[in-house]
């Protein structure tokens, strides 16, 4: 379906559950990450850019403090919370992502009415290509809008953010809303998360003869879970030792005297962090030269970074990069916060069918779940669609 056509069905689906049309349909994107991961919170740097699968929002605002929440896919009951007294850690499921939106505006101010939304996604859940951020970004935007708040997009991410860790309990850095917020058409967002500086930057895979392949593995994980805390809090505690405000601060010839002041496993997740900054800078320097296919060598390195020093990969995850790179890939890696999720693989268009066919038979061999395996290309950020 055409976007005109999404919202306009999602329009009246919403007349038909709630008995009036909505206020409008927004929609925001879903990401992937092209590298530079656990980076964001470090202060950071980092190259996602907005896919084209969406999370999108029919909403209408209410006369009183009431949420009625409900999405289209199957088996779910209408959700209702009060915007009265509303405190982290309500809401359940996909629920708490609408609601930290509408807690995280009011704690700055903002007056909220209550409100009823029907939310419909493509963007698959657990896969690392941040599902909840997409519908966070669309239910903020709306928000945004209807109650004129005027925030900018710095202030957009921030809340969304604020959501994020103390609503909804996910301790995640500014990436993912970020991308979702601020992406464009055929186009990676280079951030810096440290002051939020943005340069879009082309990444055109078509015109070089390549596919970005999302390699959706079907292991399923959360950010709210203790790997992604514990990796968090072992960076803190690596730049605390070091004496630096964030690992951002730390530079690669800086790591072998990092070994003297750090413990193993906190010298393994400081080096990885240092290391994925350096290798997002030499990305965007090569996207800038040699295009998209000068990238593969360090789309692996990353990924060898994540196995080894951070330790966030999981047997799926190596299959689906390994299986890859044997078949025709010219660079791998997992995307995302690990623990499962998603792979992405840049192949050659002419080896895009011997890498599906070779990963799905490899799962199939391992005993492992089909993975779900698809195409992505950098599209726009989010936006009012009807």
């Amino acid at each position: 379906m055409t976007t005109t056509t999404e919202a306009g069905v999602l329009a009246a689906r919403f007349k038909e559950t709630f008995g009036t049309a909505p206020d409008g349909v927004w929609q925001a994107p879903g990401r992937v990450n092209l590298i530079g991961e656990h980076t964001d919170y470090n202060e950071g740097f980092v190259l996602p850019f907005a896919i084209d699968r969406t999370a999108r929002v029919a909403l209408r605002l209410r006369d009183d403090s009431t949420v009625r929440l409900l999405s289209t896919f199957g088996g779910q009951d209408l959700a209702e919370a009060s915007l009265a007294g509303l405190a982290p850690g309500s809401g359940s499921g996909w629920t708490r992502y609408p609601l930290g939106v509408a807690w995280a505006l009011q704690e700055r101010g903002i007056e909220v009415p209550g409100f009823d939304l029907l939310l419909d996604s493509d963007v698959p859940s657990g896969a690392g290509l941040s599902s909840s951020h997409a519908i966070e970004c669309a239910v903020i935007s709306a928000l945004n809008e209807l109650t004129d708040a005027r925030l900018g997009a710095e202030e957009l991410v921030l809340a969304t953010q604020r959501a994020e860790n103390a609503f909804v309990g996910a301790p995640t850095g500014i990436m993912d809303q970020s991308a979702s917020l601020r992406g464009a058409k055929g186009r990676a967002v280079f951030l810096d998360c440290r002051d939020q500086h943005v340069e879009l930057v082309p990444f055109d895979a078509e015109t070089a003869g390549l596919v970005l392949l999302v390699i959706d593995t079907k292991v399923s994980h959360s950010h709210a879970d203790g790997g992604y805390a514990s990796r968090r809090a072992s960076c803190e505690l690596g730049a605390g030792l070091l004496g630096v405000k964030a690992l951002r601060d730390v530079g690669m010839a800086a790591l072998d005297d990092a070994a003297a002041l750090l413990d193993p496993i906190t010298l393994r997740r400081v080096r990885h962090v240092v290391s994925e900054n350096e290798r997002v800078l030499q990305t965007v320097k090569t996207l800038g030269t040699d295009g998209p296919a000068g990238i593969g060598a360090l789309l692996d390195a990353s990924h060898a970074s994540m196995r080894d020093d951070f330790e966030i990969s999981c047997p799926e995850l190596d299959l689906a990069v390994d299986t890859s790179r044997a078949n025709g890939a010219i660079g791998a890696r997992m995307t995302g916060g690990g623990f499962g999720g998603s792979a992405i693989a840049l192949t050659p268009v002419e080896h895009e069918q011997a890498v599906r066919d070779a990963v799905v038979r490899s799962f199939a061999e391992a005993g492992y779940a089909a993975p779900d395996i698809f195409t992505v290309t950098p599209a726009a950020g989010a936006r009012r669609i009807a």
